[in-house]
């Protein structure tokens, strides 16, 4: 075996040993868990925990919570990402470069610099306890416009002159010729924006302080209060559970993906 073919194999070893840990963990006994050397596979699967770790909490709740923040960020990120990318790639206009700047600037900047502003104005509008602080926070990606602007600046200017020159609108332009040709970058964006706010759990952490608006994440973290920080087995049965939805997404997203970086230059 090659060198190249040994450090692919380690750095591949790297990123599935958590996975294959968490789910045999899932699958063994509370004294498999703790017993030395590890158990890497379980002498009876104990599909059970999964059951109990659902039953640990109100987890029918959680899931829905995560569904439909996740969906209403993904739904309101496009409707302003796709506008404003198709703006810096097809328009001049005065102070463009200074706010491409600023966009690129809020790229750098981490959500937990601005949370404890962005906290006491969601609390001055009083919807602290609903989950609209866990989506308009949220409702633009500066990374998102960067990487439609860059997929939005290799289409050429002759199907767009053709389009104008057919009497189309520029909303149908963005929405009808643009969008649809942007396929791979937009399936990018909402993939990498599904998998922030699905496994989000700092912002939820601030933000909540009910079961009701609570996410999965925050549902599965309290599994150590509600069975004990021992029974790793409940607690990675319900990472599980978080992390399936994760890599059914990827998979089905995987190959827009790569045409995303492949056509709009970014290597």
């Amino acid at each position: 075996m090659s060198l190249n073919a040994l450090l692919k194999a380690a750095v591949l070893a790297v990123f599935i040993f958590p996975f294959l840990w968490m789910i045999s963990t899932s699958l063994q006994t509370f004294r498999e868990t703790l017993s030395f050397p590890p158990t890497w596979i379980p002498s009876s699967p104990q599909w059970g925990n999964f059951v109990e770790a659902m039953q640990a909490g109100p987890f029918l709740t959680y899931a829905r919570n995560s569904l439909v923040i996740t969906a209403s960020v993904i739904v309101l990120q496009l409707l302003v990402m796709i506008p404003a990318a198709y703006a810096f790639a097809k328009y001049r206009f005065r102070g463009k470069n200074v706010l491409f700047g600023m966009v690129l600037l809020a790229f750098m900047i981490p959500g937990q610099v601005t949370f404890i502003p962005v906290y006491l104005m969601l609390a001055d509008w009083g919807i602290i306890k609903t989950l609209l602080p866990q989506i308009i926070p949220f409702m633009s990606n500066a990374f998102g416009i960067f990487l439609l602007r860059q997929y939005f600046m290799q289409i050429p200017e002759e199907i767009i002159e053709a389009a104008r020159l057919d009497n189309a609108s520029e909303y149908r332009i963005m929405w009808n010729i643009m969008t649809p040709m942007s396929l791979p970058a937009l399936a990018t964006v909402a993939l990498f924006s599904f998998v922030s706010h699905w496994n989000d759990y700092f912002w939820p952490l601030v933000m909540t302080d009910s079961s009701a608006v609570r996410p999965l994440t925050i549902g599965i973290s309290m599994l150590r209060e509600t069975e004990g920080i021992s029974n790793w087995h409940i607690i990675m049965a319900g990472n599980v559970v978080l992390v399936v939805p994760i890599l059914l997404v990827y998979l089905v997203c995987s190959r827009q993906i790569v045409k995303a970086f492949v056509y709009s230059g970014i290597k």
